[in-house]
């Protein structure tokens, strides 16, 4: 197999960071918690710095500075609307802050009401659940012992009387990676009137997407699980959907003219966009989807050999147990537990020990992670009594996430690490929990690697490429 590095495109700001061991010494950071964040790429911190000098307040500025700031933000959308294939002529991208802000201001203009149904399913992240719980009812697809589903399956909840007005569904999973079958999902609700909402927070920085082809019709994706974490995300939905009623927020922007007893609306997208936007963030979204149009084969084959090597890797692993599918059209994303070893306990020593940044816990997804533990309705009722009385020591798993970045080596370092936490159980007595429910050394400082705070200051911030 060849070397994964040699494939992945360009590079991101901070792959030589150097961190602490419990003993002192500095290792490089490997980052494999790439399904919570991204490390920004270097060609979006250049497209920020280079917008710097010119930054300005967008819209109706007659300076040379603001007219050049308006276009920039303005051609964002572009870069947006090709990156989902979105069809300019029907959709129109809203920035946002992330996919949450995305899906909430989208439920909110929807206009549902409270005997309303929206189709979901077991897998969503949190972004994908609350907002639609909170409109109208939900109609919830189950998964299988695998943690997946079929487009049979949705089909059966769409067909369910009363006939839906949504559904919401996730383009891959944040927890296991898996990637569900778009196209003959968003076919089946088409088909049956239902509009179609697709959570791509996962699956943009992974896979190319076609919302006209699959025919989606509204996606939301954040930036800074694609290289551009600078607060920025996207909603793109069709524009006729903003075309009546208020937005979520109001305020500057959003109006054509006011007086005390009259409000004209703005329209799409300025509509949704109260107050000052963020030009930064939408102009580094905008470069990260240029630079993830540029080499998808590339990016897709890297990817493809990560997961091959992060599944061979955790196979040889004694007492691991992975969660979700092991097959199939997946992600770099692996969710885990040791036998006999707390997940933030393994989380710990990968970090205090290894250097290796994984997460551990549900990941934004209680439900999902409820049916993967196999947890009783009498565990998730006391799951919620124990978060209710502020025990932070919730159940879950580890992952582990790759992304453009990860190298072999990476997820070789990873195999190595977990097969020695695995043979040396009693390292555990070298660890307490904290009062924030964390696992932590007990020679180190509290909710920090150990040692983080000797880390010379030209290593901790050094913006290498």
């Amino acid at each position: 197999m060849h070397e994964a590095s040699d494939t992945k495109p360009g590079p991101l700001v901070g792959a030589d960071v150097q961190v602490p061991a419990r003993d002192g010494r500095l290792s490089r950071y490997v980052d494999l918690d790439a399904a919570a964040t991204s490390s920004a790429s270097v060609r979006v911190v250049q497209a920020v710095q280079d917008l710097l000098p010119w930054y300005s307040s967008v819209h109706r500025g007659a300076g040379a500075k603001s007219r050049y700031t308006s276009a920039r933000y303005e051609e964002a959308r572009e870069s947006v609307l090709r990156l989902v294939g979105a069809d300019p002529r029907t959709h129109v991208v809203v920035f946002t802050r992330n996919t949450t802000e995305a899906l909430n201001v989208l439920a909110f203009r929807l206009d549902l009401r409270p005997e309303d149904v929206v189709v979901t399913t077991a897998v969503e992240h949190h972004a994908n659940l609350l907002p639609w719980r909170r409109h109208a009812r939900l109609r919830v697809v189950d998964v299988d012992s695998r943690g997946t589903f079929g487009p049979e399956q949705v089909v059966a909840a769409l067909d369910r009387r009363p006939v839906p007005r949504v559904l919401a569904v996730t383009g891959a999973s944040n927890v296991t990676g898996w990637v569900p079958d778009l196209g003959a999902i968003a076919t089946a609700a088409r088909d049956r009137g239902v509009f179609v909402v697709v959570d791509g927070a996962q699956l943009a920085p992974h896979r190319p997407i076609d919302m006209t082809a699959l025919g989606v019709d509204a996606l939301a994706i954040s930036g800074h699980k694609m290289y551009a974490p600078f607060g920025s995300g996207a909603l793109v939905a069709p524009r006729h959907v903003f075309g009546r009623g208020e937005p979520l927020l109001v305020g500057g922007g959003t109006v054509k003219a006011v007086s005390f007893d009259d409000v004209v609306w703005a329209d799409a997208p300025d509509r949704e966009e109260a107050g000052s936007p963020n030009v930064l963030g939408a102009v580094a979204l905008a470069a990260a989807a240029d630079e993830l149009r540029e080499d998808w084969p590339g990016l897709l084959a890297h990817e493809r050999a990560v997961t091959e090597a992060l599944d061979a890797e955790l196979s040889t692993v004694p007492g691991l147990r992975r969660y979700g599918p092991t097959s199939g059209d997946r992600l770099p994303v692996a969710a885990f537990d040791l036998d006999g070893v707390p997940h933030g306990l393994v989380a710990a020593r990968l970090s205090a020990e290894y250097g290796i940044g994984v997460r551990s816990g549900c990941f934004c997804a209680h439900p999902y992670m409820a049916r993967l533990l196999g947890l009783t309705e009498a565990q998730v009722d006391q799951f919620h009594r124990d978060a209710r009385s502020g025990d932070r020591r919730l159940p879950g798993a580890v992952r582990a996430s790759g992304n453009r970045a990860t190298s072999l080596r990476d997820v070789a370092v990873l195999g190595d690490a977990l097969r020695a936490i695995a043979a040396t159980p009693e390292a555990a007595l070298r660890y307490r929990v904290d009062v924030h429910g964390d696992h932590v050394p007990v020679d180190g400082p509290d909710r920090a690697a150990p040692g983080l705070d000797r880390v010379p200051t030209e290593l901790a911030s050094s913006p290498s490429a």
